[in-house]
């Protein structure tokens, strides 16, 4: 399988994978992802000699990976007995990123074409099972531990969510379990409202589907919910100061256009 026989929105987690890939090239990565190139060769071996095939300008994903990862092992240093749910996990490498303890069990989802991927692109890994799913199929909620911490990721994933089926999600996950921290990244109302035009997001084939200019008013949607933080991206510390010259001084211009440094945000909830 290649990513020829993805649909819609499994196919954005090539360049995701492409920029965590070109990341690991820098002399210090801002990530350091090692099973990126692996799965990038598997998925399409002739990506660095195409046409921009080798430009940072998405080092910004790599940001935002970075920010999960961080806020990820944070949250199982304090809970070393959590299951972590990482939905929409694509190609991401998270799992052996972080190296969680053995007494952590993690669950990768995703559809079953990006989880048959995964198979043949990343290593098996004990306290490890992949879940070939829609997100919105909350019947893989069963498959999971009850009665102890979970640590949830969605990375990349929200925007292409209805708020309905978003909402369904994020409270389904709250009244499963006892305590957690939900980590997500989401895009402005205008981001999703324009999103139809967005030359990228066309090719593709997909779109955005929700959208909030104040994210923290996601924990308005369970009394258990609470609205703890956000995490720089556009204009991240480790952005400025690791990305090449010419990547560093287009985000500077980036961030001087209205919204446009804030036009993602990732933010992490506790409940």
């Amino acid at each position: 399988m290649n990513d020829g026989e993805l649909v819609g929105v499994q196919k954005t987690l090539s360049p995701v994978l492409r920029a965590k890939t070109l990341d690991n090239r820098l002399p210090d990565p801002i990530l350091g992802d090692d099973h990126a190139e692996q799965a990038m060769r598997r998925l399409d071996p002739d990506y660095d000699n195409r046409a921009f095939g080798t430009s940072q300008l998405g080092l910004v994903a790599v940001v935002r990976a970075k920010a999960h990862d961080d806020w990820a092992r944070s949250f199982l240093a304090d809970h070393p007995d959590a299951a972590v749910l990482h939905l929409g996990c694509g190609l991401d490498a998270r799992v052996y990123r972080t190296d969680p303890p053995a007494t952590v069990d993690w669950y990768d989802l995703d559809y079953p074409a990006v989880i048959e991927l995964r198979r043949q692109c990343l290593p098996p890994r004990e306290h490890h099972t992949l879940i070939g799913s829609s997100v919105t199929d909350l019947t893989w909620l069963e498959r999971l531990p009850r009665g102890r911490p979970v640590l949830v990721i969605a990375e990349g994933l929200v925007p292409y969510l209805t708020e309905p089926d978003l909402r369904r999600l994020l409270t389904s996950v709250v009244d499963a379990f006892p305590t957690g921290q939900i980590q997500l990244d989401t895009v402005p109302v205008w981001a999703w409202r324009t999103s139809k035009w967005d030359p990228t997001l066309r090719r593709y084939g997909t779109r955005f589907r929700c959208g909030f200019n104040d994210p923290a008013t996601l924990a308005d949607w369970h009394p258990r919910l609470r609205y703890v933080d956000e995490a720089p991206m556009y204009d991240a510390p480790v952005l400025l100061a690791k990305a090449p010259a010419r990547t560093r001084r287009m985000y500077r211009l980036l961030n001087l256009v209205p919204g446009m440094k804030r036009s993602t945000r990732i933010v992490r909830f506790r409940f």
